[in-house]
């Protein structure tokens, strides 16, 4: 009997509703397919990529960059998934979970069925509506943390992680944490060489990899307290943020004597030393996989003043940004 040689097909799916951010649904797309173009450069009988829009009806989508999308499938014609995308949204979504609980009941189904489910910032509202995230960890987009764990109390919301993954449920925070999941995903359909070819086409700066942003469950947390997680997360995400300690005590509505304490029970370090810590590592990953200059990596970690920088390069690694930034690239690219 003759066998079959032809190729896997991975199924793609990308959830459409209103108010998504385009750049969401269209930047998996295009990374993936990078990645499957790649595999098939390298072997012709690499997995094939199918993807399918899917929306409740079949009317176009308005998104927030005023682009329309339209579903090639509704929710009741739609192929069955190895994996699903869920965009994320630019306003409150609590509005809009009302607006398609019929796509809501089905993304529970899909997982149950045994699709794997990526959401992205505030797009992980519809997992979390449907279920599937309850006992689980996840993450969301910053801002929405406070409201998320009101909403979702039985989610065990991680806010201190970029990622969180637990079985075939990936939340991802930001665009850019998006974008590291699905380098992960092109690793584990295409390999490890076309993971990293997509990383270095797509990515002007490299970040840290995956497995370091995220929280994977069963992995154990790193604090219990919740307070100092979310400021540890506003620090890392906002490194060009000229506020001081103080003020940024004040914007969490706690004194800074409460907040030195606090910072150093939780994490064995001095609020001062994390936040200088955090902002040595970016500069560092900026140095080594950009091509911006030592006062834009200055500035882009908030450091006006590029000898601010040096002075902290030198305490620490006893070298100058130049220097680090030349030892580095001479072992990548030798």
């Amino acid at each position: 009997m003759k066998t079959s040689n032809k190729p896997k097909k991975v199924k793609i799916t990308l959830m459409l509703y209103d108010h998504m951010l385009s750049t969401s649904a269209s930047l998996p797309v295009e990374m993936l397919r990078a990645g499957e173009a790649f595999a098939l450069r390298q072997n012709k009988n690499s997995p094939r990529l199918s993807f399918e829009m899917v929306g409740e009806t079949k009317r176009p989508v308005t998104t927030r960059a005023l682009i329309k999308l339209l579903p090639d499938a509704t929710i009741s014609q739609a192929q069955a998934p190895d994996f699903v995308f869920i965009p994320s949204l630019w306003r409150n979504p609590r509005p809009l979970l009302k607006k398609y609980p019929k796509m809501i009941a089905w993304l529970n189904r899909m997982w149950q069925q045994g699709a794997t489910l990526i959401g992205g910032g505030t797009g992980v509202c519809f997992m979390a509506e449907s279920g599937v995230l309850n006992n689980h960890p996840a993450t969301t987009h910053w801002h929405y943390v406070e409201q998320f764990k009101r909403d979702y109390p039985q989610v065990e919301m991680k806010p201190d992680f970029f990622i969180t993954q637990s079985e075939r449920l990936y939340c991802a925070a930001s665009l850019n944490a998006l974008a590291d999941i699905v380098v992960h995903v092109i690793h584990q359909i295409f390999g490890e060489e076309a993971a990293q070819h997509v990383e270095r086409n797509f990515s002007h700066e490299i970040r840290k990899p995956y497995e370091e942003q995220r929280y994977l469950e069963g992995a154990g947390d790193r604090h219990p307290d919740e307070l100092i997680t979310q400021i540890q997360f506003w620090m890392r995400t906002n490194l060009s943020s000229t506020l001081n300690l103080a003020e940024l005590a004040d914007e969490f509505t706690i004194s800074q004597r409460t907040f030195t304490r606090r910072f150093k029970d939780a994490t064995g370090l001095k609020a001062s030393e994390y936040w200088q810590k955090i902002k040595l590592e970016a500069a560092q990953d900026l140095l080594s996989s950009s091509n911006l200059s030592i006062q834009e990596v200055a500035y882009q970690v908030g450091y006006h003043d590029q000898s601010n920088l040096t002075r902290l390069f030198k305490q620490t690694l006893n070298l100058t940004p130049r220097d680090y930034r030349a030892m580095v690239r001479k072992k990548l690219f030798t």
